[in-house]
């Protein structure tokens, strides 16, 4: 029993790990940090968030699968997918568009005058794109964990907690760790059409990842 549950440790970390290299997993986080210049410590939360609802998620389908069984929640995972890319692609554009509308609008002759109220609109505009990602990431569950947990279950509650834990321990560490230094590297970025262009070209950037992974079915 004890073997059963090492391997199944190190293929839930392994699943946990791997599935998180993935660009959508860290890629958002690393151009929305820059866009709207947040700092190691929120960038940090705000991935934490989002990995947690979509570990849990996750969990939470691989705990129905044991109801209504692995063919039906295969069916609807692949589901789930295609509606994952077309939430981040959507995400993508919407920002994209606010972001481009925004660099318009701010360069426009007599504007300036607003400019006292932009960091009130900036810190609101900053917790909707946070909430905004986290329900994002709740409806892109990883499928990958339902076979793991069907495994684990003949071994008893415990053991299958412990089988799961790790594989959000394994997730939520890798997409930290790999959100962190691509924020240490963007942050040395310096780009004067940043400044004015760095929304849109946030959004395009989290919108053609979506579409890349919709098209491999990733």
């Amino acid at each position: 029993m004890m073997t059963a549950f090492l391997a199944l440790a190190v293929t839930a970390a392994t699943v946990g790990a791997l599935h998180s290299l993935a660009p959508d997993h860290w890629l958002p986080f690393m151009v929305l940090s820059k866009a709207q210049g947040w700092n190691r410590a929120k960038t940090a939360r705000i991935t934490l968030l989002c990995g947690f609802g979509h570990v849990s998620v996750s969990v939470l389908l691989a705990l129905v699968a044991l109801v209504v069984g692995m063919a039906v929640m295969q069916a609807m995972g692949e589901k789930l997918a295609a509606v994952g890319g077309i939430a981040l692609i959507g995400f993508g554009v919407a920002y994209g568009v606010w972001g481009l509308r925004r660099a318009v609008r701010d360069h426009m002759p007599g504007h300036s005058h607003h400019h006292h109220g932009h960091g009130h609109h900036d810190h609101d505009h900053s917790r909707t794109t946070a909430w905004s990602l986290f329900l994002l990431f709740c409806a892109d569950p990883c499928v990958a964990v339902v076979p793991i947990l069907f495994a684990a279950a003949p071994l008893g509650a415990l053991p299958a907690t412990a089988v799961v834990i790790t594989y959000e321990v394994a997730t939520l560490a890798t997409m930290i760790v790999l959100v962190l230094f691509a924020h240490a590297g963007v942050s040395n970025v310096r780009a004067r059409w940043l400044d004015r262009w760095g929304h849109g070209a946030a959004g395009g950037l989290i919108a053609a990842t979506g579409l890349v992974l919709m098209v491999l079915g990733v």
